[in-house]
């Protein structure tokens, strides 16, 4: 079995495409089958495009050498890909639930001939532009200033539109922007600047004030280390030496190894001495020098222990609240979860399981005080799925108590438990069959009973909701085609509760816009979505999603590993504002992809898939490429000739015992590892 199929079991509950047909099966093989009267499958409309949100119907004429139509043609639709994006139903209607690509079989045959096989790709673009953001800081400038602007145009849906942008402005005398986006500042006035995109259009009102002043520049600091943020801050003074409140600067920088945002806030990737300089137009420039030294985070690694199972692929780990006890799922027609003994992390050992129908444990969880745990069910041999709740007072002994499957029979992927003295214990988990998010009241937990659920705004064909996690009564939903989505679910800001989560805010992003290299590597229908979400613990400001990515179909002529390989980027959410979240950072893995993370402190631990267990350094403020910046802080290939699949590295996520400080890494071909970073030479072990 490819790994590809292996890891992208998110889709095991799911149908590839509601209401699709496979191709008939031959009562013999075609080569023996004489061949078809149909010449040609003709499909309208021709460039397969519909728009997002949308429906349209596909209409297939299968005709002869001539173009005439051939009677008693059957026609047959079967999807070449993943299948998140839409559906097509076995009268050829397309549901285009969101932007992407849908790759299609159109199958025709006169049965007792040859089948003759159309491919097609469906498009699923944007909608019109409903709304126009403008990116660069505005406000007053300096006659003979010049500055790139940017505004990008956003559908009503929050997808990327496509339209062009095109800037205008009430007083070109005052200032004007040319084609490519160059703003000058001409004279001193005021005009008002449009960016237009279709019939979206958004203002800013902007001032040009008279040159001949100077600038001046100061830097938060003079020597940092690769990664740390350097706050510059600009000012313009006038010639009667009056500084001007509110005047854009531009920013650049020399060499061009770091990254330096419009808001003057500078990251260098590599150590060595950068200059930034800010221009207010001609003769009002100010420079500024900032020594950037190596981030030196670097640490080796030690494999403690290692527990290696070969019947199943290993699915989650998770860790009782007595650090003693650890517990973890199967895959692959896995029926268990084992209980591990892990007081000796040198040597952990199964001691009992609890095995219930599910073709694979792919979620786990406890509650704060250890004595119940709730495990997520897919591909149940009685297509009863969703969770089990297990009694765990005695940990290493696991035993059935109850199981909820009201609305959730096909298949719970995630869960996330939520316990507070006012509302009470919920399960809030993720509904294969429906996209939604469902609340579970566990108060009792022998009768767990549904209490409420939230489902964004698409059809069901495409909503699919992967993993959660929550803070301070705010739920962090991984929401595959609608990114990170965040609600209210008791913390009060927009008057959410466990039994009726609220939309708080959303980001959203171009997916086949970052991961356009999998399509050209592969094919249109790759899989990719927002994966997992973890939000900062502490007080920190940051999410930390990761995105599942898979090619479409194996490296011709390859196998084993050489076959398939994981995608993938780690992206960093700003929610200082928690109703305007915005990326300020990220990390993409050599040769790898990103699972499943973990963060304790100012560390990240990952399973990035083929490129095994990694930890990153996430302190500070974050902004800009993490992997450039040095902040890598340690890697371990897991791989070895003991596990399901032999040396070939396939790591799920990891998991840090707060009891020992070890991390707990689940590889998907090769079982448990337990693992120690250890310090920098010359520094003493912390303990």
């Amino acid at each position: 079995m490819s790994r590809v199929v292996l890891a992208s079991t998110l889709a095991i509950a799911l149908p590839v495409a509601a209401g699709a047909q496979t191709a008939p099966s031959d009562p013999a093989p075609s080569s023996l089958l004489p061949a078809s009267p149909i010449a040609r499958v003709e499909v309208t409309p021709a460039g397969g495009r519909f728009t997002a949100g949308d429906s349209g119907q596909l209409t297939v004429r299968a005709v002869d050498a001539a173009g005439r139509p051939v009677p008693g043609a059957l026609v047959r639709y079967t999807l070449r890909g993943a299948g998140f994006e839409g559906s097509v139903d076995s009268t050829g209607k397309v549901v285009a639930s969101s932007v992407g690509k849908l790759p299609l079989a159109v199958v025709a045959l006169v049965p007792g001939t040859r089948p003759v096989i159309r491919q097609v790709d469906l498009e699923f673009v944007p909608a019109a532009a409903a709304r126009v953001d403008i990116r660069t800081p505005l406000g007053t400038l300096v006659a003979g200033q010049q500055l790139r602007v940017e505004a990008a145009p956003y559908s009503r849906a929050g997808d990327r539109a496509t339209e062009p942008v095109r800037w205008t402005s009430s007083a070109p005398n005052v200032v004007r922007v040319t084609g490519d986006n160059l703003l000058t500042a001409v004279a001193p006035g005021r005009a008002t600047l449009t960016a237009g995109a279709g019939a979206a259009r958004a203002t800013v009102a902007v001032q040009v004030v008279p040159a001949g002043g100077r600038a001046t520049l100061t830097a938060s600091a003079a020597t940092v280390r690769q990664g740390d943020v350097v706050r510059f801050t600009a000012a313009y003074v006038d010639r009667a030496g009056r500084a001007v409140a509110g005047v854009t600067p531009s920013f650049t920088f020399s060499p061009g190894d770091g990254r330096l945002d419009p808001d003057g806030r500078f990251v260098g990737y590599r150590p060595g001495d950068y200059q930034v300089t800010a221009s207010y137009g001609p003769g009002a420039q100010a420079s500024a020098v900032v020594r950037v030294a190596e981030r030196g985070v670097r640490r080796p690694v030690e494999v403690v222990g290692r527990l290696a199972r070969t019947q199943f692929p290993t699915s989650e780990v998770w860790i009782h609240p007595n650090g003693r006890v650890a517990y973890l799922g199967t895959h692959g027609g896995g029926d268990r979860m084992y209980a591990l003994d892990i007081s000796n992390p040198a040597a952990p050992r199964v001691v009992d399981s609890l095995v219930v129908n599910t073709r694979l444990v792919n979620d786990i969880i406890t509650t704060a005080d250890g004595n119940w745990l709730v495990l997520t069910r897919e591909g149940a041999a009685d297509r009863k799925n969703g969770i089990v709740i297990a009694d765990v007072r005695d940990p290493l002994h696991p035993k059935q108590v109850a199981d909820f499957t009201d609305g959730v029979t096909g298949g719970v992927h995630s869960v996330y438990l939520s316990e507070t003295a006012k509302h009470g214990r919920h399960v809030f988990l993720t509904n294969d069959g429906t996209g939604a998010v469902d609340v579970v009241n566990l108060d009792d937990p022998t009768k767990p009973r549904r209490v409420g659920e939230f489902r964004t705004a698409r059809p069901d064909a495409a909503r699919y909701v992967h993993d959660l996690d929550i803070v301070d009564g705010l739920l962090y939903a991984s929401y595959w085609n609608d990114g990170l989505v965040i609600l209210d679910v008791g913390n009060g800001v927009k008057g959410g509760t466990p039994a009726k989560p609220v939309l708080v805010s959303q980001y959203k992003y171009d997916l086949d816009s970052l991961y356009r290299e999998v399509e050209e590597v592969s094919s249109a229908g790759y899989i990719r979505g927002t994966h997992t979400a973890w939000r900062q613990r502490g007080g920190g400001k940051y999410v930390f999603i990761a995105d599942e990515v898979f090619r479409n179909g194996n490296v011709k002529g390859a196998k084993d590993a050489s076959a398939s390989r994981a995608y993938g980027t780690l992206q960093v959410i700003d929610v200082s504002d928690i109703e305007r979240p915005r990326a300020v950072a990220w990390y993409t893995p050599d040769n790898g992809g990103v699972h499943n993370v973990w963060v304790a402190g100012d560390t990240l631990y990952m399973g990035a898939y083929d490129a095994g267990f990694q930890v990153l350094d996430v302190s500070g403020e974050l902004r800009g490429d993490l992997k450039a910046q040095g902040r890598v802080v340690a890697a371990l290939n897991p791989a070895d000739m003991e596990g399901f699949v032999k040396n070939a590295a396939f790591t799920w996520g990891v998991v840090v015992n707060p009891k020992d400080g070890l991390a707990y890494v689940n590889d998907f071909n090769n079982g448990l590892w337990v693992v120690r970073v250890l310090p920098r030479r010359g520094e003493r072990v912390l303990q």
